[in-house]
Parts: structure tokens; C-alpha cells; sequence
């Protein structure tokens, strides 16, 4: 009985160490405005996504968009010159050959509700414009220029699932409905960690834009 406590023990030490590790990337920046009862409202200066369009529910849809975005950030992309990882340009006409890029992981993973569809949304990290950003090989994924917005964030932890975000964006809209906070725009959810991290080191969020 001991020897099965001690090895459960390990295996939850390593499994806490692997979750620490794997989760280490660059996240977005933002700035916290205001700190409230339950939430916060934060500032997120103007950045750049890739981001695809899926349907589905939450589940579903983060498995099938992160595959797709993150074959983009994986390689699947095009560029002409060696740049080190994380440095992508856009692929011009002419000579040359073409090689894949490998772009960094970034956090959070955002999914915004648009009604069946969701769109999965990541971060490219900071030292890069849209100029010196590969161009995709898939066609569902898009580079785009997010302005500077501010949101209404809730943080959670533990798993996530379609009925506990869709009931956290519920008490983030009566906490702002208490408080006279403006929201515009769907609610969306963000992760920060990578699949397989510990549930007690997991990192949730619902946002939702505010006026």
C-alpha cells in the first residue's frame, strides 16, 4: 500500500513538473485597469492573431481550429530565406527556394462565439508585423491586426467544458449587468495551457469585449 501511495506521489509530482514546463510561452500582453468583484476589466494593446473559423461547440471546436492554426505555426507555411525560429517573412515572387518556419507557441488560445461558429484565435508573438509573417499554405487561416480593446476577463481553473465556460460567461455577464459595465461584441473563452496539464495548474478565461 505504501509503494502504490509513493508511486502515485512521483507520478504526480512529474506530471505536476511536466505541466509547469509545458505551459512556459510568451503570453499577451495587457494591462489591468481595474480590479472588480469576481473579474477584472483589462487593456490589450493593439496585436497581432492567426486565426481560423470552425464550427461546432467549444470542444469540438478547439480541437479542429487549434489543429488547423497550429499548422500554420508548425511549418506550414512558406518563406525564402533562413531566419531563426519565431522571425517569419512574407513569401515573395521569384527564384528561390521555399522552406517551412517554425513560429512560437504563444498563450492564450482564444475561441469567440459567432453563433454556430467559432473563431481560434492565436497570438503571434510580439517581435513580428504583419509584414514579416509568413504567408499561410491553408487558406482557412487568417492573419489579422487586432486593435487596442479593452475586456472584461473571469479566470477559472479545472477542466473546462461547454456547459462550465458557457456558465462562467453567464456570471460575467450578470457581474457586469450588476455593476453597470457596458459589454458589446460575443463572449469568448481563452486557455493558456497546453492539452494534457494538470487540472489544478490549468489556467481559464472568459472575456468579453467592452465598450
Amino acid at each position: 500500500m505504501i509503494n502504490i501511495l509513493i508511486a502515485f506521489i512521483v507520478i504526480i509530482a512529474l506530471w505536476s513538473v511536466w505541466g509547469f514546463f509545458g505551459s512556459r510561452v510568451e503570453q499577451t500582453d495587457y494591462t489591468v485597469v481595474k480590479k472588480m468583484n469576481d473579474y477584472e476589466i483589462r487593456e490589450y494593446p493593439a496585436h497581432i492573431v492567426a486565426q481560423t473559423t470552425v464550427q461546432g461547440s467549444y470542444g469540438e471546436s478547439m480541437s479542429s481550429g487549434f489543429s488547423i492554426v497550429a499548422g500554420y505555426i508548425f511549418g506550414g507555411n512558406t518563406k525564402r530565406e533562413s531566419i531563426a525560429m519565431t522571425a517569419p517573412v512574407v513569401a515573395q515572387k521569384g527564384g528561390g527556394e521555399k522552406v517551412s518556419e517554425s513560429i512560437a507557441m504563444t498563450a492564450p488560445v482564444v475561441a469567440t462565439n459567432d453563433g454556430d461558429s467559432q473563431t481560434i484565435s492565436f497570438g503571434m508573438p510580439r517581435s513580428y508585423t504583419l509584414e514579416t509573417l509568413p504567408t499561410p499554405n491553408d487558406s482557412r487561416v487568417k492573419i489579422v491586426m487586432i486593435p487596442t480593446k479593452k475586456y472584461a476577463v473571469m479566470q477559472f481553473s479545472w477542466y473546462r467544458s461547454d456547459v462550465r465556460i458557457k456558465s462562467m460567461q453567464e456570471k460575467l455577464l450578470s457581474a457586469l449587468a450588476r455593476d453597470g459595465v457596458v459589454a458589446q461584441g460575443s463572449t469568448a473563452y481563452a486557455g493558456y495551457n497546453a492539452p494534457g496539464t494538470p487540472p489544478w495548474m490549468t489556467r481559464n478565461e472568459v472575456l468579453v469585449e467592452l465598450k
